[in-house]
């Protein structure tokens, strides 16, 4: 079959047996590239990953009482058959692309032969022996070799990026596209760009309500993204994370929101670079052990779960200057809150809190605290510590009254203490000393006369009053305005001052006349 001299011209056979060999691999599609194939293995090993813990879990199940042991048999091979056909559809793409490349391998193989035996060169040294092709692809289309990997190691890499979801990468793939393709990203491309922001070195993934609703966990090889610095996965419906995201060592901002996140792995911790950490709208309870190592936090957002508490190791995070935990089931704030020094904004609204600790006095770098919809009686006394408070919202509580130490919080510009209905009925005497105070909230409360000092709120700009039964100033006034309330009571206390006057001078001259009687009998006395 080989030409066996240079002179000689190739028989027409031989030429049309060439054609026919390079017409047939011309009509194949691209080969995968070595990112595709990886991120095909990273999925296979990802869901048997999944798929063992379910079945794990689905044995250690107990028999309900009542249910005769062979039908809850029945039931758990059914659960576990589930899990094995969602496994299997899974993982269908990949080990399908994981088939096709070897069966691309093969042809490769059958070319470069065919390219040594048109040259002429028939050294057994580069010859490529093949076996069937038929039985070689229908017994390797049942096995995947733990080396796939790494056989394209001298292969001309392909760039397969995704704009708008990888920085700085191309737009190259043969089976996964990028923007353009309005359809979701499946677990296997997720996998793949994956693969690819790794070998692109990039910075900033966004995948960012990207991935089709079955995508319920990531992919093990998100670890190979030690470059990437800031990594948008919300808007998903990502269940977990894998234990490999401990291995961002760059990552400065996360942003899991409105996912299904149950809980967080112990090697969440490991991300010490962590300065914006977004975890709101998900199902998490708890927080792991190792969570207080994110010691470079800067803003944290739990809002939006279940937890019923907060651990004692939020005390560890000194860096932390936004915290939103609002909308939870949270009973109490542990006291270590006050160890969060750089803390300038707290959020609390919508839980079930009945008090605050002490500790919040601590805070002196707090300047919004908002404790809206909750269950607070009281303040603490240390809420005076606060001097660069600017807001503290606690309406919608059962709030009996305000400290007068809050009034020591002279950097206050909105106070609300609204809504707290039949239990607040005063305000602190000395409420005057706020002098920066230019929204104040009393709605719906029983507050009937104001103190005297209301009149040095010379900034006061917004004043509520609606469905309160004040007496003092009257309903009229205070549909005029806050500097109109701030003007009546100042005007009443002076009136008050001219009119207590009078009285003095009456005394005053009572007690002369009766000097002016009695002295001679004094004088006579002596």
């Amino acid at each position: 079959m080989a030409v066996k001299s240079s002179n000689q011209h190739p028989s027409p056979a031989f030429v049309e047996t060439v054609e026919e060999i390079m017409k047939l691999y011309r009509s194949l599609p691209a080969r995968p590239s070595i990112e595709e194939v990886e991120a095909a293995m990273s999925v296979i090993e990802t869901v048997n990953s999944e798929e063992q813990q379910k079945l794990d879990k689905v044995s250690k199940q107990d028999c309900p009482q009542g249910v005769p042991e062979e039908l809850f048999s029945v039931l758990q091979m059914v659960r576990k058959t589930m899990v094995l056909f969602q496994s299997h559809e899974q993982k269908k793409e990949a080990l399908h692309l994981v088939e096709i490349d070897k069966m691309l391998e093969t042809f490769d193989g059958l070319i470069q032969r065919s390219s040594l035996l048109v040259s002429g060169d028939t050294q057994k040294d580069k010859m490529v022996d093949f076996a069937d092709p038929v039985e070689k692809i229908g017994r390797e289309s049942l096995v995947i070799e733990d080396n796939l990997i790494n056989r394209r190691e001298d292969g001309e890499l392909e760039k397969n990026g995704f704009k708008g979801l990888v920085k700085s990468s191309s737009t190259k793939g043969a089976f996964f596209s990028g923007e353009d393709e309005p359809e979701k990203l499946s677990l296997m491309k997720v996998a793949a760009i994956i693969e690819n922001s790794a070998k692109t070195e990039a910075i900033v993934l966004d995948l960012k309500g990207k991935l089709m609703d079955q995508v319920e966990w990531l992919p093990l090889s998100i670890g190979k993204l030690s470059l990437v610095t800031e990594l948008d996965l919300s808007e998903n419906r990502i269940m977990a994370l894998p234990t490999t995201i401990g291995s961002l060592k760059a990552l400065t901002k996360l942003d899991v929101h409105s996912n299904q996140l149950i809980n967080l792995p112990d090697s969440f911790g490991e991300l010490i670079g962590l300065t914006d950490l977004d975890l709101h709208a998900n199902r998490l309870k708890s927080l792991p052990s190792s969570f207080g190592n994110l010691t470079n936090l800067i803003s944290l957002d739990l809002s939006s779960n279940q937890f019923t508490h907060l651990p004692e190791t939020i005390g560890e995070l000194i860096r932390l200057k936004m915290l939103n935990v609002e909308t939870n089931e949270l009973e109490e704030i542990p006291y270590t809150i006050g160890n969060c020094w750089s803390l300038m904004e707290l959020r609390l609204d919508f839980n079930q809190l009945r008090a605050l600790p002490e500790a919040i006095g601590k805070l002196e770098n707090l300047e919004i605290l908002t404790l809206h919809y909750n269950r607070i009686r009281g303040l603490p006394t240390t809420m005076g510590n606060l001097s660069n408070l600017r807001e503290l919202d606690v309406s919608f509580n059962e709030l009996e009254s305000i400290p007068e130490n809050l009034c020591a919080a002279v950097s206050l510009k909105k106070l609300n203490v609204g809504k707290n209905f039949a239990d607040l009925r005063d305000l602190p005497q000395s409420i005057g000393n706020l002098e920066m105070l230019e929204e104040l909230d009393i709605n719906d409360d029983q507050i009937r006369v104001l103190p005297d000092s209301f009149r040095f709120l010379s900034k006061l700009r917004v004043f509520r009053a609606d469905e309160t039964p004040l007496e003092v100033p009257p309903r009229q006034v205070t549909k005029l305005g806050a500097q109109a309330v701030v003007k009546f009571m100042a005007d009443l206390v002076a009136k008050r001052d001219v009119k207590s006057q009078p009285s003095k001078k009456k005394k005053g001259c009572f007690w002369h006349s009766v000097c002016l009687i009695f002295w001679p009998f004094r004088r006579n006395a002596q």
